[in-house]
Protein backbone atom coordinates (compact mmCIF):
# COMPACT_ATOMS: atom_id res chain seq x y z
CA UNK A 1 0.00 0.00 0.00
CA UNK A 2 1.56 3.31 -1.05
CA UNK A 3 0.63 5.71 1.74
CA UNK A 4 2.48 8.56 3.40
CA UNK A 5 3.70 7.79 6.92
CA UNK A 6 1.74 9.53 9.69
CA UNK A 7 3.47 12.61 11.05
CA UNK A 8 1.39 13.21 14.14
CA UNK A 9 -0.98 11.79 16.72
CA UNK A 10 -1.14 8.52 18.63
CA UNK A 11 -2.34 5.34 16.97
CA UNK A 12 -5.63 5.23 18.89
CA UNK A 13 -6.70 8.85 18.62
CA UNK A 14 -10.09 10.50 18.62
CA UNK A 15 -12.24 10.04 15.51
CA UNK A 16 -12.06 12.73 12.88
CA UNK A 17 -15.66 12.22 11.82
CA UNK A 18 -18.32 13.88 13.97
CA UNK A 19 -21.50 12.39 15.25
CA UNK A 20 -24.10 11.50 12.66
CA UNK A 21 -27.73 11.82 13.65
CA UNK A 22 -26.62 11.98 17.28
CA UNK A 23 -24.80 8.62 17.15
CA UNK A 24 -21.04 8.24 16.94
CA UNK A 25 -19.96 5.89 14.13
CA UNK A 26 -18.46 2.59 15.19
CA UNK A 27 -14.67 2.60 14.66
CA UNK A 28 -12.62 0.59 12.22
CA UNK A 29 -10.23 -1.82 13.94
CA UNK A 30 -6.89 -2.14 12.09
CA UNK A 31 -4.78 -5.19 13.03
CA UNK A 32 -1.21 -5.50 11.73
CA UNK A 33 2.06 -6.53 13.38
CA UNK A 34 4.04 -4.14 11.12
CA UNK A 35 4.15 -0.76 12.97
CA UNK A 36 4.75 1.30 9.81
CA UNK A 37 1.90 -0.35 7.93
CA UNK A 38 -0.39 -0.11 10.94
CA UNK A 39 0.26 3.62 11.38
CA UNK A 40 0.01 4.42 7.67
CA UNK A 41 -3.25 2.54 7.24
CA UNK A 42 -4.78 4.11 10.38
CA UNK A 43 -3.79 7.61 9.25
CA UNK A 44 -5.21 7.07 5.75
CA UNK A 45 -8.52 5.91 7.18
CA UNK A 46 -8.68 8.91 9.53
CA UNK A 47 -7.95 11.30 6.67
CA UNK A 48 -10.95 9.75 4.91
CA UNK A 49 -13.09 10.62 7.94
CA UNK A 50 -13.20 7.32 9.79
CA UNK A 51 -12.81 6.60 13.47
CA UNK A 52 -9.93 4.13 13.93
CA UNK A 53 -8.60 1.73 16.55
CA UNK A 54 -5.41 -0.28 16.05
CA UNK A 55 -3.95 -3.51 17.42
CA UNK A 56 -0.54 -5.10 16.87
CA UNK A 57 -1.67 -8.71 17.36
CA UNK A 58 -4.69 -10.97 17.21
CA UNK A 59 -4.84 -11.20 20.99
CA UNK A 60 -4.83 -7.41 21.38
CA UNK A 61 -7.49 -7.12 18.68
CA UNK A 62 -9.83 -9.47 20.55
CA UNK A 63 -9.41 -7.41 23.71
CA UNK A 64 -10.39 -4.24 21.85
CA UNK A 65 -13.19 -6.15 20.16
CA UNK A 66 -14.65 -7.08 23.53
CA UNK A 67 -14.22 -3.58 24.99
CA UNK A 68 -16.47 -1.73 22.50
CA UNK A 69 -18.56 -2.28 19.35
CA UNK A 70 -16.60 -2.35 16.11
CA UNK A 71 -18.02 -1.33 12.72
CA UNK A 72 -15.35 -2.98 10.55
CA UNK A 73 -12.18 -5.00 11.11
CA UNK A 74 -9.17 -4.99 8.77
CA UNK A 75 -6.53 -7.57 9.64
CA UNK A 76 -3.28 -8.81 8.17
CA UNK A 77 -3.23 -12.58 7.62
CA UNK A 78 0.39 -13.37 8.49
CA UNK A 79 1.09 -12.39 12.09
CA UNK A 80 2.99 -14.13 14.90
CA UNK A 81 0.90 -15.80 17.57
CA UNK A 82 -2.74 -15.64 16.58
CA UNK A 83 -2.72 -15.18 12.80
CA UNK A 84 -5.30 -13.28 10.79
CA UNK A 85 -7.36 -16.33 9.85
CA UNK A 86 -7.62 -17.45 13.49
CA UNK A 87 -8.61 -13.92 14.48
CA UNK A 88 -11.15 -13.86 11.65
CA UNK A 89 -12.78 -17.09 12.83
CA UNK A 90 -12.98 -15.93 16.46
CA UNK A 91 -14.34 -12.49 15.53
CA UNK A 92 -16.99 -14.09 13.33
CA UNK A 93 -17.97 -16.35 16.21
CA UNK A 94 -18.41 -13.36 18.50
CA UNK A 95 -20.19 -11.20 15.88
CA UNK A 96 -21.32 -13.07 12.73
CA UNK A 97 -22.49 -9.85 10.98
CA UNK A 98 -19.21 -7.94 11.38
CA UNK A 99 -17.63 -7.13 7.98
CA UNK A 100 -13.98 -8.21 7.93
CA UNK A 101 -11.39 -7.32 5.30
CA UNK A 102 -8.27 -9.51 5.15
CA UNK A 103 -4.89 -8.20 3.98
CA UNK A 104 -1.70 -9.96 2.92
CA UNK A 105 1.54 -8.99 1.21
CA UNK A 106 1.87 -12.49 -0.18
CA UNK A 107 -1.18 -12.55 -2.45
CA UNK A 108 -1.88 -16.22 -1.69
CA UNK A 109 -4.90 -17.10 -3.80
CA UNK A 110 -5.73 -20.22 -1.78
CA UNK A 111 -5.94 -18.18 1.43
CA UNK A 112 -8.08 -15.56 -0.31
CA UNK A 113 -10.52 -18.17 -1.56
CA UNK A 114 -10.74 -19.83 1.85
CA UNK A 115 -11.42 -16.43 3.42
CA UNK A 116 -14.17 -15.53 0.94
CA UNK A 117 -15.84 -18.92 1.42
CA UNK A 118 -15.70 -18.44 5.20
CA UNK A 119 -17.52 -15.13 4.99
CA UNK A 120 -14.83 -12.45 4.68
CA UNK A 121 -16.23 -9.25 3.19
CA UNK A 122 -13.21 -8.72 0.93
CA UNK A 123 -9.51 -9.36 0.50
CA UNK A 124 -6.73 -6.85 -0.26
CA UNK A 125 -3.29 -7.78 -1.57
CA UNK A 126 -0.50 -5.44 -0.44
CA UNK A 127 0.51 -3.05 -1.84
CA UNK A 128 -2.89 -1.52 -2.60
CA UNK A 129 -3.83 2.00 -3.61
CA UNK A 130 -5.69 4.61 -1.58
CA UNK A 131 -8.53 4.36 -4.10
CA UNK A 132 -8.83 0.60 -3.60
CA UNK A 133 -8.82 1.06 0.17
CA UNK A 134 -11.49 3.77 0.09
CA UNK A 135 -13.71 1.77 -2.26
CA UNK A 136 -13.69 -1.44 -0.23
CA UNK A 137 -14.14 0.38 3.09
CA UNK A 138 -17.10 2.35 1.73
CA UNK A 139 -18.71 -0.88 0.56
CA UNK A 140 -18.08 -2.64 3.86
CA UNK A 141 -19.48 0.18 5.99
CA UNK A 142 -22.50 0.47 3.71
CA UNK A 143 -23.30 -3.25 3.93
CA UNK A 144 -26.62 -4.16 5.64
CA UNK A 145 -26.48 -5.18 9.29
CA UNK A 146 -28.73 -8.19 8.74
CA UNK A 147 -27.28 -11.05 6.71
CA UNK A 148 -30.75 -11.78 5.28
CA UNK A 149 -31.00 -8.33 3.68
CA UNK A 150 -31.53 -8.29 -0.06
CA UNK A 151 -28.22 -8.14 -1.96
CA UNK A 152 -27.64 -5.52 -4.62
CA UNK A 153 -27.86 -6.73 -8.22
CA UNK A 154 -24.57 -7.19 -10.01
CA UNK A 155 -24.04 -6.92 -13.75
CA UNK A 156 -20.81 -8.30 -15.18
CA UNK A 157 -20.53 -7.30 -18.82
CA UNK A 158 -18.31 -9.49 -20.97
CA UNK A 159 -16.26 -8.36 -23.95
CA UNK A 160 -18.89 -9.90 -26.21
CA UNK A 161 -21.52 -7.55 -24.78
CA UNK A 162 -23.41 -10.27 -22.93
CA UNK A 163 -24.02 -9.95 -19.21
CA UNK A 164 -23.91 -12.09 -16.11
CA UNK A 165 -26.77 -10.48 -14.23
CA UNK A 166 -27.69 -11.60 -10.73
CA UNK A 167 -28.89 -10.64 -7.28
CA UNK A 168 -28.90 -14.22 -5.99
CA UNK A 169 -26.66 -14.47 -2.88
CA UNK A 170 -25.11 -17.74 -4.07
CA UNK A 171 -24.29 -16.34 -7.50
CA UNK A 172 -22.86 -13.17 -5.97
CA UNK A 173 -20.55 -15.28 -3.81
CA UNK A 174 -19.56 -17.31 -6.87
CA UNK A 175 -18.66 -14.18 -8.85
CA UNK A 176 -16.68 -12.81 -5.92
CA UNK A 177 -14.77 -16.08 -5.67
CA UNK A 178 -14.19 -16.04 -9.44
CA UNK A 179 -12.72 -12.52 -9.17
CA UNK A 180 -10.29 -13.68 -6.49
CA UNK A 181 -9.24 -16.81 -8.38
CA UNK A 182 -8.85 -14.82 -11.60
CA UNK A 183 -5.80 -13.05 -10.14
CA UNK A 184 -3.79 -16.31 -10.20
CA UNK A 185 -2.76 -18.71 -12.93
CA UNK A 186 -4.69 -21.73 -11.66
CA UNK A 187 -6.59 -23.96 -14.09
CA UNK A 188 -10.34 -23.72 -13.53
CA UNK A 189 -13.10 -26.25 -14.18
CA UNK A 190 -16.58 -24.75 -14.57
CA UNK A 191 -19.43 -27.24 -14.19
CA UNK A 192 -23.08 -26.48 -14.85
CA UNK A 193 -26.10 -27.48 -16.87
CA UNK A 194 -26.43 -26.39 -20.48
CA UNK A 195 -27.52 -22.77 -20.75
CA UNK A 196 -26.35 -21.60 -17.32
CA UNK A 197 -23.64 -19.31 -18.71
CA UNK A 198 -20.42 -21.30 -18.35
CA UNK A 199 -18.65 -19.50 -21.21
CA UNK A 200 -19.77 -16.14 -19.82
CA UNK A 201 -18.23 -17.04 -16.47
CA UNK A 202 -15.01 -18.10 -18.24
CA UNK A 203 -14.87 -14.72 -20.00
CA UNK A 204 -15.60 -13.02 -16.67
CA UNK A 205 -12.56 -14.76 -15.14
CA UNK A 206 -10.39 -13.76 -18.11
CA UNK A 207 -11.45 -10.12 -17.90
CA UNK A 208 -10.61 -9.98 -14.18
CA UNK A 209 -7.21 -11.59 -14.65
CA UNK A 210 -3.80 -10.07 -15.48
CA UNK A 211 -4.30 -11.60 -18.95
CA UNK A 212 -7.37 -9.48 -19.70
CA UNK A 213 -5.60 -7.56 -22.49
CA UNK A 214 -4.33 -10.79 -24.07
CA UNK A 215 -6.21 -13.30 -26.33
CA UNK A 216 -9.23 -15.26 -25.16
CA UNK A 217 -9.51 -18.33 -27.41
CA UNK A 218 -12.39 -20.78 -27.14
CA UNK A 219 -13.01 -24.15 -28.74
CA UNK A 220 -16.11 -26.32 -28.34
CA UNK A 221 -14.86 -29.88 -28.04
CA UNK A 222 -18.34 -31.24 -28.78
CA UNK A 223 -18.82 -29.21 -31.99
CA UNK A 224 -15.58 -30.17 -33.77
CA UNK A 225 -15.44 -33.65 -35.37
CA UNK A 226 -13.03 -35.99 -33.61
CA UNK A 227 -10.84 -36.31 -36.71
CA UNK A 228 -10.30 -32.52 -36.85
CA UNK A 229 -10.12 -31.68 -33.15
CA UNK A 230 -6.43 -32.59 -32.80
CA UNK A 231 -5.32 -30.25 -35.59
CA UNK A 232 -7.67 -27.53 -34.30
CA UNK A 233 -6.11 -27.75 -30.85
CA UNK A 234 -2.45 -28.28 -31.70
CA UNK A 235 -2.10 -26.97 -35.27
CA UNK A 236 0.08 -28.33 -38.08
CA UNK A 237 2.99 -27.39 -40.32
CA UNK A 238 2.81 -27.05 -44.07
CA UNK A 239 3.03 -30.48 -45.71
CA UNK A 240 2.27 -32.37 -42.51
CA UNK A 241 -0.38 -34.35 -44.39
CA UNK A 242 -2.15 -34.32 -47.72
CA UNK A 243 -3.98 -31.02 -48.10
CA UNK A 244 -1.87 -29.15 -45.53
CA UNK A 245 -0.90 -26.40 -47.95
CA UNK A 246 0.04 -23.85 -45.31
CA UNK A 247 1.04 -23.72 -41.67
CA UNK A 248 -1.92 -23.52 -39.30
CA UNK A 249 -1.46 -22.52 -35.64
CA UNK A 250 -3.66 -24.43 -33.20
CA UNK A 251 -5.85 -22.92 -30.49
CA UNK A 252 -3.13 -23.49 -27.89
CA UNK A 253 -0.64 -21.44 -29.88
CA UNK A 254 -3.23 -18.73 -30.60
CA UNK A 255 -3.98 -18.45 -26.87
CA UNK A 256 -0.29 -17.91 -25.97
CA UNK A 257 -0.01 -15.31 -23.13
CA UNK A 258 -3.81 -15.38 -22.79
CA UNK A 259 -6.62 -17.77 -21.84
CA UNK A 260 -7.79 -20.95 -23.58
CA UNK A 261 -11.34 -22.16 -23.00
CA UNK A 262 -11.95 -25.87 -23.57
CA UNK A 263 -15.73 -25.85 -23.79
CA UNK A 264 -17.52 -29.17 -23.09
CA UNK A 265 -14.19 -30.91 -22.44
CA UNK A 266 -16.03 -34.06 -21.32
CA UNK A 267 -16.81 -34.77 -25.01
CA UNK A 268 -13.13 -35.18 -25.93
CA UNK A 269 -12.06 -38.66 -27.02
CA UNK A 270 -9.79 -40.60 -24.64
CA UNK A 271 -6.92 -40.77 -27.14
CA UNK A 272 -6.86 -36.99 -27.43
CA UNK A 273 -7.15 -36.56 -23.67
CA UNK A 274 -3.67 -38.11 -23.28
CA UNK A 275 -2.17 -35.54 -25.64
CA UNK A 276 -4.00 -32.73 -23.88
CA UNK A 277 -2.63 -33.91 -20.53
CA UNK A 278 0.93 -33.76 -21.84
CA UNK A 279 0.46 -30.20 -23.11
CA UNK A 280 -0.92 -29.09 -19.75
CA UNK A 281 1.93 -30.78 -17.86
CA UNK A 282 4.80 -29.65 -20.07
CA UNK A 283 3.35 -26.25 -21.06
CA UNK A 284 4.49 -26.84 -24.63
CA UNK A 285 2.78 -28.04 -27.79
CA UNK A 286 3.98 -30.07 -30.78
CA UNK A 287 2.49 -29.11 -34.14
CA UNK A 288 1.69 -31.99 -36.47
CA UNK A 289 4.72 -32.24 -38.73
CA UNK A 290 6.62 -29.72 -36.62
CA UNK A 291 10.35 -29.84 -35.88
CA UNK A 292 10.13 -29.18 -32.16
CA UNK A 293 7.86 -28.15 -29.30
CA UNK A 294 6.58 -24.60 -28.88
CA UNK A 295 6.62 -23.18 -25.34
CA UNK A 296 3.28 -21.94 -24.03
CA UNK A 297 2.21 -19.35 -21.48
CA UNK A 298 -1.53 -19.88 -21.11
CA UNK A 299 -4.28 -20.13 -18.54
CA UNK A 300 -6.68 -23.03 -19.20
CA UNK A 301 -10.37 -22.94 -18.30
CA UNK A 302 -12.49 -26.00 -19.02
CA UNK A 303 -16.27 -26.33 -18.92
CA UNK A 304 -18.59 -29.32 -18.82
CA UNK A 305 -22.34 -29.87 -18.59
CA UNK A 306 -21.80 -33.32 -17.08
CA UNK A 307 -20.48 -34.16 -13.59
CA UNK A 308 -16.90 -34.80 -14.68
CA UNK A 309 -16.04 -37.09 -11.76
CA UNK A 310 -18.91 -39.36 -12.80
CA UNK A 311 -17.34 -39.50 -16.28
CA UNK A 312 -14.04 -40.51 -14.65
CA UNK A 313 -15.72 -43.31 -12.70
CA UNK A 314 -17.45 -44.48 -15.88
CA UNK A 315 -14.09 -44.70 -17.65
CA UNK A 316 -14.91 -42.02 -20.21
CA UNK A 317 -12.52 -39.38 -18.85
CA UNK A 318 -8.93 -39.72 -17.66
CA UNK A 319 -8.51 -39.34 -13.91
CA UNK A 320 -5.10 -37.66 -14.24
CA UNK A 321 -6.51 -35.10 -16.68
CA UNK A 322 -9.44 -34.49 -14.34
CA UNK A 323 -7.07 -33.50 -11.53
CA UNK A 324 -5.01 -31.36 -13.91
CA UNK A 325 -8.10 -29.36 -14.95
CA UNK A 326 -9.96 -29.37 -11.66
CA UNK A 327 -7.41 -27.33 -9.70
CA UNK A 328 -10.17 -24.91 -8.76
CA UNK A 329 -13.82 -25.87 -9.45
CA UNK A 330 -16.62 -23.36 -10.00
CA UNK A 331 -20.17 -24.72 -10.18
CA UNK A 332 -22.89 -22.61 -11.80
CA UNK A 333 -26.34 -23.20 -10.29
CA UNK A 334 -29.29 -23.87 -12.60
CA UNK A 335 -31.86 -21.10 -13.03
CA UNK A 336 -34.45 -23.02 -11.01
CA UNK A 337 -32.15 -22.68 -7.97
CA UNK A 338 -31.86 -18.90 -8.34
CA UNK A 339 -35.49 -17.91 -8.86
CA UNK A 340 -34.81 -14.55 -7.21
CA UNK A 341 -33.01 -13.58 -10.44
CA UNK A 342 -36.02 -14.20 -12.69
CA UNK A 343 -37.60 -10.71 -12.33
CA UNK A 344 -34.17 -9.16 -12.92
CA UNK A 345 -33.50 -11.32 -15.99
CA UNK A 346 -37.00 -10.72 -17.33
CA UNK A 347 -36.51 -6.96 -17.19
CA UNK A 348 -33.08 -7.28 -18.85
CA UNK A 349 -34.29 -9.48 -21.71
CA UNK A 350 -37.42 -7.37 -22.25
CA UNK A 351 -35.26 -4.28 -22.76
CA UNK A 352 -32.82 -6.18 -24.95
CA UNK A 353 -35.58 -7.76 -27.08
CA UNK A 354 -37.51 -4.50 -27.39
CA UNK A 355 -34.43 -2.68 -28.64
CA UNK A 356 -33.47 -5.41 -31.07
CA UNK A 357 -36.98 -5.78 -32.50
CA UNK A 358 -37.94 -2.09 -32.24
CA UNK A 359 -40.92 -2.82 -29.97
CA UNK A 360 -42.31 -0.53 -27.27
CA UNK A 361 -42.48 -3.21 -24.59
CA UNK A 362 -41.43 -1.99 -21.16
CA UNK A 363 -42.72 -4.35 -18.45
CA UNK A 364 -44.26 -7.69 -17.51
CA UNK A 365 -47.51 -8.36 -15.67
CA UNK A 366 -47.60 -10.10 -12.26
CA UNK A 367 -49.53 -12.97 -13.87
CA UNK A 368 -46.82 -13.55 -16.48
CA UNK A 369 -44.04 -13.19 -13.92
CA UNK A 370 -45.75 -15.81 -11.75
CA UNK A 371 -45.72 -18.24 -14.67
CA UNK A 372 -42.01 -17.61 -15.22
CA UNK A 373 -41.22 -18.11 -11.54
CA UNK A 374 -42.94 -21.50 -11.49
CA UNK A 375 -41.03 -23.11 -14.38
CA UNK A 376 -38.28 -25.69 -14.15
CA UNK A 377 -36.22 -24.03 -16.93
CA UNK A 378 -34.47 -27.14 -18.20
CA UNK A 379 -32.72 -24.94 -20.77
CA UNK A 380 -31.80 -22.43 -18.05
CA UNK A 381 -30.98 -18.83 -19.03
CA UNK A 382 -30.72 -19.70 -22.73
CA UNK A 383 -34.29 -21.03 -22.72
CA UNK A 384 -35.44 -18.08 -20.60
CA UNK A 385 -34.03 -15.58 -23.11
CA UNK A 386 -35.82 -17.35 -25.97
CA UNK A 387 -39.16 -17.21 -24.13
CA UNK A 388 -38.75 -13.49 -23.41
CA UNK A 389 -37.78 -12.74 -27.02
CA UNK A 390 -40.92 -14.50 -28.26
CA UNK A 391 -43.03 -12.63 -25.71
CA UNK A 392 -41.65 -9.27 -26.86
CA UNK A 393 -42.46 -10.14 -30.46
CA UNK A 394 -46.03 -11.19 -29.59
CA UNK A 395 -46.77 -8.31 -27.23
CA UNK A 396 -48.96 -5.66 -28.88
CA UNK A 397 -48.88 -3.25 -25.95
CA UNK A 398 -46.42 -2.08 -23.31
CA UNK A 399 -46.82 -4.96 -20.86
CA UNK A 400 -46.21 -8.67 -21.44
CA UNK A 401 -49.15 -10.80 -20.30
CA UNK A 402 -49.41 -14.52 -19.64
CA UNK A 403 -50.76 -15.30 -23.10
CA UNK A 404 -47.60 -13.85 -24.66
CA UNK A 405 -45.42 -16.54 -23.07
CA UNK A 406 -44.82 -19.44 -25.43
CA UNK A 407 -42.86 -22.26 -23.81
CA UNK A 408 -41.16 -25.16 -25.56
CA UNK A 409 -44.16 -27.45 -25.12
CA UNK A 410 -46.26 -24.92 -27.06
CA UNK A 411 -44.47 -26.07 -30.23
CA UNK A 412 -44.80 -29.80 -29.59
CA UNK A 413 -47.31 -31.63 -31.85
CA UNK A 414 -50.68 -32.17 -30.21
CA UNK A 415 -51.74 -35.75 -29.54
CA UNK A 416 -55.16 -37.03 -28.71
CA UNK A 417 -55.44 -38.13 -25.11
CA UNK A 418 -58.31 -38.37 -22.65
CA UNK A 419 -58.83 -35.34 -20.48
CA UNK A 420 -57.76 -36.15 -16.91
CA UNK A 421 -59.47 -33.17 -15.38
CA UNK A 422 -62.14 -30.57 -16.09
CA UNK A 423 -60.78 -27.20 -17.23
CA UNK A 424 -63.25 -24.64 -15.93
CA UNK A 425 -61.89 -21.21 -14.98
CA UNK A 426 -62.58 -21.97 -11.29
CA UNK A 427 -60.62 -25.24 -11.43
CA UNK A 428 -57.75 -23.69 -13.39
CA UNK A 429 -57.48 -20.91 -10.80
CA UNK A 430 -57.58 -23.44 -7.95
CA UNK A 431 -54.87 -25.59 -9.56
CA UNK A 432 -52.61 -22.59 -10.15
CA UNK A 433 -52.92 -21.48 -6.53
CA UNK A 434 -52.21 -24.97 -5.15
CA UNK A 435 -49.28 -25.45 -7.55
CA UNK A 436 -47.80 -22.15 -6.45
CA UNK A 437 -48.19 -23.05 -2.78
CA UNK A 438 -46.41 -26.33 -3.42
CA UNK A 439 -43.52 -24.60 -5.21
CA UNK A 440 -42.91 -22.23 -2.29
CA UNK A 441 -43.24 -24.90 0.37
CA UNK A 442 -46.54 -23.59 1.73
CA UNK A 443 -45.28 -20.02 2.28
CA UNK A 444 -48.53 -18.06 1.79
CA UNK A 445 -46.90 -14.62 1.69
CA UNK A 446 -44.51 -15.70 -1.06
CA UNK A 447 -47.29 -17.47 -2.96
CA UNK A 448 -49.54 -14.39 -2.84
CA UNK A 449 -46.71 -12.22 -4.15
CA UNK A 450 -46.04 -14.60 -7.05
CA UNK A 451 -49.74 -14.81 -7.89
CA UNK A 452 -50.16 -11.02 -7.75
CA UNK A 453 -52.94 -11.17 -5.16
CA UNK A 454 -53.23 -10.09 -1.53
CA UNK A 455 -52.72 -12.51 1.34
CA UNK A 456 -56.35 -11.91 2.32
CA UNK A 457 -57.54 -12.98 -1.15
CA UNK A 458 -55.39 -16.09 -0.94
CA UNK A 459 -56.90 -17.01 2.46
CA UNK A 460 -60.42 -16.56 1.08
CA UNK A 461 -59.64 -18.73 -1.94
CA UNK A 462 -58.27 -21.54 0.23
CA UNK A 463 -61.28 -21.31 2.52
CA UNK A 464 -63.51 -21.62 -0.56
CA UNK A 465 -61.63 -24.72 -1.76
CA UNK A 466 -61.94 -26.27 1.69
CA UNK A 467 -65.70 -25.71 1.60
CA UNK A 468 -65.96 -27.52 -1.75
CA UNK A 469 -63.54 -30.25 -0.64
CA UNK A 470 -60.66 -31.84 -2.55
CA UNK A 471 -60.72 -35.18 -4.35
CA UNK A 472 -57.77 -36.98 -2.69
CA UNK A 473 -57.96 -39.90 -5.11
CA UNK A 474 -57.33 -37.57 -8.07
CA UNK A 475 -55.54 -34.50 -6.77
CA UNK A 476 -55.17 -31.39 -8.89
CA UNK A 477 -51.81 -31.00 -10.66
CA UNK A 478 -50.50 -28.74 -7.90
CA UNK A 479 -51.01 -31.51 -5.35
CA UNK A 480 -49.32 -34.30 -7.29
CA UNK A 481 -46.15 -35.34 -5.53
CA UNK A 482 -46.92 -33.22 -2.47
CA UNK A 483 -46.16 -35.01 0.82
CA UNK A 484 -49.28 -36.28 2.54
CA UNK A 485 -48.92 -33.96 5.51
CA UNK A 486 -48.57 -30.89 3.26
CA UNK A 487 -51.46 -32.05 1.07
CA UNK A 488 -53.61 -32.32 4.16
CA UNK A 489 -52.43 -28.90 5.34
CA UNK A 490 -53.24 -27.23 2.01
CA UNK A 491 -56.62 -28.89 1.80
CA UNK A 492 -57.65 -28.13 5.36
CA UNK A 493 -56.62 -24.49 5.36
CA UNK A 494 -54.23 -24.87 8.33
CA UNK A 495 -50.62 -23.87 8.67
CA UNK A 496 -48.03 -26.48 9.62
CA UNK A 497 -48.20 -25.04 13.13
CA UNK A 498 -51.96 -25.56 13.28
CA UNK A 499 -52.94 -21.89 12.93
CA UNK A 500 -55.46 -20.48 10.49
CA UNK A 501 -54.49 -19.63 6.91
Amino acid sequence: MTLSSPSHGPENGAPTRGRENGTAPRPILVVDDDPAMRLALAESLRLSGHSVLVASSGEEALNRFREQPIGLMMTDIRMPGMNGMDLFQEAKRLNPTLPIILMSAFGTIEIAVEAMKSGAFDYLVKPFSQESLDAVVRKALGAPDLPAAKPQPKTAETAAGRALLTQDPGMLRLLKTAEVVAAGQTSILIEGESGTGKELLARFVHQHSPRAHRPFIAINCAAVPEALLESELFGFEKGAFTGAGARKPGRFELAHTGTLLLDEVSEMHLSLQAKLLRVLQEREVDLLGGKGPIALDIRVIATTNRPLWEEVKAGRFREDLYYRLNVFPLRLPPLRHRAVDIPLLADHFIKKGAMRNQKSVISISPEALSLLMGREWRGNVREFENVMERAVLLCDRGTIAGNHLLFEESFEPKTERPSARATTVWEAERDLILETLERVGGNRTHAARLLGISIRTLRNKLREYRTHGLDDSSPPPGMVGMPAERKETAASGRTDEGGPI
